[in-house]
């Protein structure tokens, strides 16, 4: 019987299986700002028509409440307030009152398990959402404040600051309410902090914080609304203090910042329950 040669390797025992199937290689993670841009176009074209009726009621209960405020306060400095704080109650109505009752009605129905289930990152879908909502009071806001400069006789040039005012007060409510729906355990809860939030914002946004207590005043400080309402009134002086704008402006924004990453937390939180 022939030897093998000098030198041979030695047969491999596993040389005549079929080779195991490897894995398929998984897709790429979704990227954040294509998955951002894809909820806000599904957000905004669901919200479209079942929000536009809202957005008139939101405005036409910020009008309601300049023309009230009209036999109380004649001008000057109270006059500013009652408009500023009118047309950002617009967005507190919308992005803090509408959202959390969104959220918290996600929650409730199950609807969070639909986007647990998109392999998109949570903060595009809060951010999303928030986005889509807070793009339905730029133009209550304007019909607000152009009707609260008519009626109270302030100037009209300082309008152009709604187009920051609006998106930075309208993240910090968003993200508010966003927080406030998903970390309620009841949907009834999630609609009532709502309400409530939207309620405060009224009375310590648009009333003048002349004429409120100490105490009353130190709360208008802690509410978000409440800087987007100060750099708007800001803008009606003959000499507006730009400085102090870009301080209120910064101070939403900082905000909007970390109650959307609350809100964020918040979902994340409620997604894998």
């Amino acid at each position: 019987m022939p030897s093998p040669a000098a030198g041979a390797a030695p047969a491999d025992p596993a040389a005549g299986r079929a080779q195991a199937p490897q894995p398929a290689p998984l897709a790429p993670r979704a990227r954040f700002f294509p998955s951002l841009a894809a909820v806000y176009r599904a957000q905004l074209s669901r919200a479209r028509v079942a929000r536009i009726p809202l957005l008139f009621v939101a405005t036409f209960q910020s009008v309601g409440i300049m023309i009230l405020m009209r036999g109380v306060v004649d001008g000057g400095s109270e006059a500013r307030a009652v408009v500023a704080g009118s047309s950002v109650l617009v967005v507190a109505f919308v992005a803090l009152n509408l959202l959390a009752q969104y959220f918290g009605q996600l929650r409730a129905g199950g609807g969070l398990d639909h986007y647990a289930t998109l392999p998109v990152p949570p903060a595009s879908v809060v951010l999303g959402a928030a986005a889509a909502y807070a793009s339905f009071t730029l133009p209550g806001t304007l019909v607000t404040a152009v009707f609260g400069c008519l009626l109270f006789g302030l100037p009209m040039s300082g309008l152009w600051i709604l187009a920051a005012v609006v998106p930075l007060a309208g993240a910090a409510l968003a993200g508010l309410g966003a927080a406030l729906g998903l970390l309620a355990p009841r949907q009834e809860l999630a609609t009532l902090a709502g309400q409530l939030g939207m309620s405060a914002a009224l009375l310590l946004g648009v009333l003048p914080p002349e004429r409120m207590p100490a105490v009353i005043v130190w709360a208008r400080d802690l509410l978000p609304s409440t800087y987007g309402v100060e750099a708007f009134a800001r803008t009606f002086a003959p000499e507006p203090d730009w400085a102090a704008v870009a301080f209120d402006l910064g101070v939403c924004g900082a905000v909007g910042v970390l109650s959307l990453t609350v809100a964020t937390w918040a979902y994340r939180r409620a997604a894998v329950r």
